[in-house]
């Protein structure tokens, strides 16, 4: 039997050229898909009235350690020296599995809340083999779209973040594409989370991209942040390594040099900005412009919910309001008028929908209201006092909404949000995260101190 949905009456912007915006439309969706996008559509179809509401595709995450959620706000001040000290080589070593369930699953819920509804999860927590097994299983019963991107072990900052010389299991790394990953074309899809040069010898950064290529799947690698990464020279290393290549994201960016700008955009690879992390940690300064300056096409991520919000309205206007207060200030000490290049806020939503599904490589099937590609997609409510009266929609979307105005939320054709509330058991959710953080900082406290 053939399940219909049809969204009547919505702004729709579509984020795809060819399909436009539609100030007054319709989406239907049919068995998971996208199958039309148009003024008035006629089909045997529950109705949902989307009169007042913008429509757009999901968000897309393209970098989140989701196993922290557990410890939410547990460091607002940190920097990124901090965080290596207080995170990894702290709270880390002491999650089991059922933190990183509990964690997954609060995390994976929190995004679609928001309107994320793809995440690239970087999970740098496999202290054991029933520590990925728990990661997936949380993903799983969200129905999120996700990439679960397969990290190191965290149980010893020294051995495995200063020229370590541990590789990720390459057996379990297997298995785990053996086991939940037959498949590429599911709602989940596997990567490898790599440290890279600087954190790694060379050895085991070959051995890391050889893996993640012998089981053809993407690789994932924070570069040039902050005073460690930032002057490694990482995408220098890699490419003298012979292993750039157009299945490998690299994450902040921020210490670029020209040349490695140019690498990176020669060999295909693709770019995911933190931007509120970056600023407020001090990984650097949030290279959006630089990306697009170099013919990438830059995407967003939240990155760590120890320190900043986890939604992409936040990271939207990080993003948005340093490149224009860089540029304007530039522009200012030069006393030359600002470049028509200036960001916008409608770029600022395609980096935040298409351009993650480019990055995350599933643009094939998420990031814009084609007809053809999964039904992944948002209403927001543009008649709340926060949002309305409504003038330009993407500006509404990037410059004006929050989480407080999602209000349905579709993944692969299934409604996750629908009247501003999760069909997730909550509760449940929430009970299990706060045990996690409970029992996490009873670890804390009861542990020798060096």
């Amino acid at each position: 039997m053939t399940d219909r949905t049809l969204l009547r009456a919505g702004h729709v912007i579509s984020m795809d050229p060819a399909v436009g915006d539609l100030p007054r439309g319709d989406v239907l969706i049919e068995d998971g898909k996208i199958a039309a996008v148009g003024p008035e559509i006629s089909a045997d179809a529950e109705v949902l009235d989307m009169t007042g509401r913008i429509v757009i595709p999901g968000f897309v995450d393209t970098h989140r350690h989701t196993w922290e959620a557990s410890i939410r706000g547990v460091a607002p001040d940190a920097t990124l020296d901090d965080y290596f000290v207080d995170i990894l080589d702290t709270f880390a070593p002491l999650y089991t599995p059922e933190d990183v369930y509990a964690a997954n699953l609060a995390g994976a819920l929190e995004c679609l809340n928001a309107g994320i509804t793809t995440l690239v999860d970087w999970s740098h927590i496999n202290n054991t083999p029933e520590h990925p097994n728990a990661a997936i299983q949380a993903l799983a019963e969200t129905g999120i779209r996700a990439q679960y991107a397969y990290g190191s072990a965290n149980t010893s900052l020294a051995d495995y973040w200063f020229e370590s010389k541990i590789a990720i299991p390459g057996d379990d790394v297997r298995r785990v594409r053996a086991e939940h990953f037959t498949s590429d074309d599911g709602l989940l899809t596997m990567a490898l989370a790599t440290r890279g040069p600087g954190f790694c010898v060379n050895d085991v950064v070959t051995a890391e991209w050889a893996l993640a290529r012998e089981l053809g799947i993407p690789i994932t690698v924070h570069v040039a942040m902050g005073r460690l990464a930032g002057r490694f020279g990482m995408v220098k290393q890699l490419n003298d390594l012979g292993l750039l290549g157009p299945d490998t994201t690299y994450i902040h960016c921020c210490y670029f040099s020209e040349e490695e700008w140019r690498m990176v955009a020669d060999s295909g690879g693709t770019v995911s900005i933190a931007p509120q992390v970056e600023t407020q940690m001090g990984h650097g300064w949030p290279p959006v412009m630089k990306a697009i300056e170099h013919g990438l096409r830059p995407s967003l991520s939240i990155d760590v919910v120890t320190t900043v919000p986890g939604d992409m309205f936040t990271q939207i206007r990080a993003a948005f309001g340093a490149e224009r207060a860089r540029v304007n200030a530039e522009s200012w000490q030069a006393d030359v008028p600002v470049p028509d290049t200036m960001l916008t806020a409608r770029q600022m939503l395609g980096i935040a929908t298409a351009n993650g599904a480019h990055v995350a490589g599933l643009e094939h099937r998420t990031g814009s209201l084609t007809p053809g590609k999964r039904a992944d997609v948002v209403a927001l409510d543009a008649t709340a006092l926060n949002v309305a009266p409504v003038h330009d929609a993407a500006a509404a979307v990037t410059l004006s909404a929050d989480v407080s105005n999602v209000e349905l939320v579709v993944v692969d054709g299934v409604i996750r949000k629908r009247d501003g509330r999760l069909t997730a058991d909550v509760a449940r959710a929430r009970r299990l995260v706060e045990e996690s953080r409970d029992r996490l900082l009873a670890a804390k406290e009861a542990k020798p101190t060096p």
